[in-house]
């Protein structure tokens, strides 16, 4: 039987809180960071305060990679649980690109099994971000 194609789904998530902390030497480049951050999702992922944490890695003036994992409760079409995001991605001075997908075996309650992954792009100045997802929920 062939394996279903997973659900597309989009929405918006809103930053709702950016805490961010030098790792290390602050001056010049390469230098680290770690920032904690609290998000709302809208949409197909519906989550009201997600909790976050990023390893940052700032190559340049406003230039760099990040590595987070976002713990996310809340709903995805509907059905209720948590899981974990593991995201990666890169900024500079236009904004944020980031590819993210679910931790295999993170996904509790009526969202057990839940795989998928998606991506963002979020542009300076916008106050809240369009995501896509595709997800596949057993």
């Amino acid at each position: 039987m062939p394996t279903p194609d997973p659900a597309p789904a989009a929405g918006q998530f809103t930053f709702k809180n950016w805490e961010e902390h030098p790792v290390g030497p602050v001056d010049g480049f390469p230098r680290l960071a770690r920032a904690t951050v609290t998000n709302a999702f809208t949409g197909t992922v519906t989550a009201p305060e997600t909790t976050c944490d990023y390893a940052i890695a700032y190559t340049g003036d406003n230039v760099g990679t990040y590595a987070g994992m976002e713990l996310v409760s809340g709903t995805v079409d509907g059905r209720k649980g948590t899981f974990v995001l593991k995201e990666e991605g890169s900024f500079d001075v236009t904004g944020t690109r980031c590819d993210f997908s679910v931790v295999p075996g993170s996904a509790t309650a009526d969202l057990t099994g839940l795989a998928g992954s998606g991506s963002f792009v979020y542009r300076h100045g916008d106050t809240s971000v369009e995501y896509t997802f595709a997800y596949d929920l057993p």
